[in-house]
């Protein structure tokens, strides 16, 4: 066992900023945080010369990375190639997603994040599966021929997970009110998303069991007077919510009216990154269907978007310069808030004591420099 200090650091704490402040880490754990030096001499000591240590990021909806779509080779080897391409953004927790596909695929997919969970693949935290038990008027790139109902072998399949936590994303209004409180009580995180249920199923899937929305604004039924649908009923609740902060997928003004409306601040950032991330590539596929990047937006060829060519740490920096919300509450966003969807956040999430040492280091513009995952530094 050593101590490593990392000194001279502007710290974003839960609900503060740490100015010239350090971290203590301990092995895998962080043992003090504090303003100026530490009461007790390191093994080791890390000058940061004014650079900004924050929280591990949290990401829920990655779809791939580094030239990898998970969907594609729902695999050992694609989770891992996954997490090193969002490493270096800052991620310290990350769950893989499938889109939708076939129950073997997700199948796979359980397996294959399960099995780097228990061979300990840096930051691989969970799994997210996306559909395919959804709504096809609103199924946005989610292949047409994917789209399928909800039944007694999909469900054993979902709760069939014993090491890691799954989110799926399911069309409210399809599916029973006994079947997501079966979910739920299995472990299953259900989120609401491509779909077009109205205020009414919207909120009685809430009292079975519901406790997320998946992307909110994208691909659900819209905020009208007379029908407010299911973003109303997201904002009136105590679920958490999903965003896109990248500028294309819901217009700033909007997201910014979300934060006003719901006093919670039960608000997650995440990527919906697709391969393109951490690689050169500039196009791929989706069941066939061409998607290409233009301009730095994914699109298939009819202009339908495609999931995102973010990252959390650009997500995190639109945040601040979009939504005109605190380096704080954007970091919060990114980390503190999914951990507790994920029921975490008592070992991740914060710089704090007793908690895992992942963080991420910034420049002073917020782009990442090098990220520790459970006290392990990752650089570049």
């Amino acid at each position: 066992m050593s101590t490593t200090a990392l000194i001279n650091a502007r710290v974003v704490a839960e609900d503060r900023e740490i100015d010239s402040g350090f971290v203590v880490i301990d092995d895998k754990e962080i043992v003090s945080v504090g303003a100026g030096r530490p009461r007790m001499p390191a093994d080791n000591q890390i000058d940061l010369s004014g650079k900004i240590i924050v929280p591990g990021f949290i990401d829920l909806q990655i779809n791939g990375g580094g030239g990898v779509l998970f969907n594609d080779a729902p695999t050992l080897e694609s989770v891992e190639l996954i997490a090193a391409a969002h490493r270096k953004y800052g991620v310290a927790g990350l769950c893989p997603t499938l889109i939708s596909d076939g129950l073997s695929t997700i199948e796979r997919g359980i397996n294959a994040v399960e099995e780097a969970v228990a061979r300990g693949v840096a930051g691989v935290i969970g799994l997210h599966v996306e559909g395919p038990f959804l709504n096809a008027e609103k199924r946005g790139i989610h292949p047409a021929n994917k789209i399928r109902k909800f039944t007694a072998d999909a469900m054993d399949i979902l709760t069939s997970a014993r090491q890691i936590p799954v989110i799926l994303t399911i069309a409210p209004e399809f599916v029973e009110a006994s079947q997501l409180k079966k979910l739920t009580e299995s472990g299953v995180r259900v989120s609401a998303g491509h779909t077009n249920a109205t205020y009414d199923e919207t909120y009685s899937a809430l009292k079975a069991g519901v406790s997320s929305f998946t992307h909110l604004f994208n691909a659900m039924s819209p905020l009208h007077s007379r029908a407010p649908g299911v973003i109303c009923a997201a904002l009136e609740s105590n679920a958490w919510c999903g965003i896109i902060v990248d500028g294309e997928h819901v217009h700033p003004a909007m997201l910014r009216m979300a934060i006003r409306a719901k006093s919670d601040r039960r608000f997650i950032l995440v990527s919906d990154a697709m391969p393109t991330v951490g690689s050169d590539m500039d196009h791929f596929f989706i069941g066939g269907e061409r998607i290409s990047m233009v301009d730095g937006v994914l699109r298939s060829n009819d202009g339908t978007l495609a999931g995102a060519a973010l990252d959390m740490s650009m997500a995190v920096r639109n945040a601040i310069n979009m939504l005109g919300i605190s380096l704080v509450e954007a970091v919060r966003f990114a980390s503190l808030n999914p951990a507790a969807f994920l029921g975490l956040s008592h070992i991740s999430g914060s710089i704090a004591p007793g908690k895992q040492a992942d963080f991420a280091v910034l420049s002073t513009d917020l782009t990442p420099v090098e990220t520790w995952i459970s006290g392990v530094r990752y650089v570049g």
